[in-house]
């Protein structure tokens, strides 16, 4: 089994600064980062899942929800990565996301 704790704790620790974050930051597109983010997580998880099959795009559900989004679409993601190299790359775009979100 893989330890999938660096990305629970990299998708907590994104999740907790949106929701610090005031609402001009995430008007100004943090939480539109993040929402790009959680459809990229979810895409991935839902590909790992069920191969040839069309992943279904994660709704928007405004930018107050865009922290439990990320939340969900991360910890669905990390119960279906099977090597260590594969949490390593989702912590990275985990972390590039935060970065570009600027917060």
């Amino acid at each position: 089994m893989v330890d999938t704790t660096p990305l629970t704790r990299a998708v907590d620790h994104f999740a907790d600064r949106l929701r610090a974050a005031p609402q001009s930051r995430l008007q100004r597109g943090a939480a539109a980062e993040a929402l790009e983010l959680a459809r990229e997580l979810a895409r991935w998880a839902q590909l790992v899942e069920e191969p040839g099959e069309e992943p279904r795009e994660m709704p928007d559900a405004g930018m107050f929800a865009a922290a439990d989004q990320v939340t969900v679409a991360g910890r669905d993601l990390a119960v279906v990565l099977g090597s260590e190299s594969e949490v390593a790359d989702a912590v990275r775009a985990v972390q590039e996301a935060q970065k570009r979100a600027g917060i």
